[in-house]
């Protein structure tokens, strides 16, 4: 019996680690810049068809083909002071090192080059996105989520209270 408890608890317990780092693995909103494509609880990559560059999102990090090789950097090199990250096409790519594939990408995407159709996340009204600190609505999301925390612990010391009762139920 003991056998059989301890084979239980050992699956259970596997299933919630693994339930657990699905949800951990599968969900970087905060981590999106504002310029990002809404529509996307998880980004690895955008690919940006107008420079032909890759952005990784989690690291903040550019990936761009610079003289026979592939750079990267937390900024984009001079040569693209004036790329408008606002009004240009974001792929979402969700693989590991996408620049490896770039002919690919490069032909799959190349008539998303110029396009200004986009629905960003900094016009989002999706509350879902207010935890990126940019956001336009972030202050107010953080205003709203203190004010809401503020009932629950003038509750709690009114519960404190009540729990005492001053001497009003005798018995």
């Amino acid at each position: 019996m003991r056998y059989l408890f301890v084979i239980i608890s050992v699956f259970f317990w596997s299933a919630a680690s693994f339930l657990n780092a699905q949800i951990n693995l599968n969900f970087n909103v905060d981590k999106q810049p504002v310029w990002g494509p809404i529509g996307h609880d998880y980004v690895e990559y955008y690919y940006l068809p107008d420079i032909e560059a890759y952005y990784d999102v989690p690291q903040h990090r550019y990936y761009y083909y610079n003289n026979g090789v592939w750079i990267h950097s937390t900024n984009l090199p001079s040569r693209y002071n004036n790329f408008d990250y606002y009004n240009s096409y974001k792929v979402v790519i969700n693989e590991r090192e996408p620049w490896h594939n770039h002919k690919t990408y490069k032909k799959k995407y190349s008539s998303y080059k110029g396009r200004h159709d986009q629905k960003l996340i900094r016009d989002s009204r999706d509350s879902k996105y207010y935890i990126i600190e940019k956001h336009p609505e972030h202050n107010n999301w953080v205003k709203e989520k203190e004010h809401n925390k503020k009932p629950n612990q003038d509750n709690k010391k009114n519960n404190k209270h009540d729990k005492h009762d001053n001497g009003k139920n005798k018995k």
